[in-house]
């Protein structure tokens, strides 16, 4: 790998994610070994030099060389274009720039509902504005992915059901204004916070589902392994709340709604 040298990656030390890739540029020699600088201990020099808030929402690349700074997609492109100049140049084509734009912005605007930090925020933080448009998106995406998923899985020997995508999909939007609704005055401003977190939990046991979807066995192992994914999700669903610091409440609605929703289901088929 070319290392791109005099360059110093302001990454969010407390999303996993961020640490992830850009670690992955240091051990691959992308980056030397100073490369990288944690925006909980950045620097007053570069703390000089970079849009503090931007920073926020699109991780900084500074460029000690020219003192200049740029941020998200523009970083990650220089970086991997450093060693790669075809790949940057072929991502930086209009088309294929606007969808990589738009996805490197979905995941940054998410990325704390995607994987919540423990520690309390402070103005120190690098937490993303709220971007209304890109969680909604985010939750549109969920709920539509998860429904397709669950209808393909409904139709599983054991599970009772027919395949229906818009029941499925009713139930998750059903699961969105029923915890959004009864726990309006509860939530207050983490309304938004937690109906991400959510969604997460959603999509988490979506995905566990997924392998079950290729399989043939026993109405006895999707019956079982289903109730496996609703164990994870409660126990994702709990520890998500606690790190929001929103207690039992919205779990035990959560589990409420869809004991109802089960019911009704189940009392409409027969």
């Amino acid at each position: 790998m070319k290392t791109l040298k005099n360059h110093t990656l302001i990454y969010d030390d407390e999303c996993p994610m961020c640490a992830m890739y850009s670690g992955g540029f240091i051990k691959s020699g992308m980056l030397d070994g100073q490369g990288r600088e944690a925006f909980t201990e950045i620097s007053v020099r570069n703390k000089s030099l970079i849009d503090f808030n931007r920073a926020k929402n699109e991780i900084a690349l500074v460029d000690h060389n020219k003192n200049e700074v740029v941020y998200g997609l523009d970083s990650l492109l220089l970086i991997i274009g450093n060693s790669f100049p075809l790949l940057e140049k072929g991502a930086r084509v209009k088309p294929f720039y606007w969808f990589f734009k738009k996805l490197y912005s979905f995941v940054s605007y998410n990325r704390k509902q995607i994987i919540p930090s423990k520690k309390d925020y402070t103005e120190q933080s690098c937490v993303p504005d709220f971007n209304r448009k890109y969680r909604l998106v985010y939750i549109a995406f969920v709920a539509i992915f998860s429904a397709y998923v669950l209808s393909v899985f409904s139709g599983k020997p054991g599970v009772g059901l027919d395949r229906n995508f818009l029941r499925e999909l009713a139930v998750c939007l059903g699961q969105i204004f029923w915890q959004v609704i009864f726990l309006s005055t509860y939530l207050k401003h983490k309304a938004w916070d937690y109906v991400g977190n959510m969604m997460t939990v959603s999509l988490m046991g979506t995905l566990l589902l997924i392998p079950a979807l290729f399989t043939d066995f026993t109405p006895a192992f999707y019956i079982i392994y289903f109730g496996f994914v609703v164990l994870i999700m409660f126990l994702e669903h709990m520890r998500r709340c606690r790190i929001l610091k929103l207690g039992y409440l919205p779990t035990i609605s959560w589990i409420l709604f869809r004991i109802t929703a089960l019911t009704i289901i189940t009392l409409t088929i027969q």
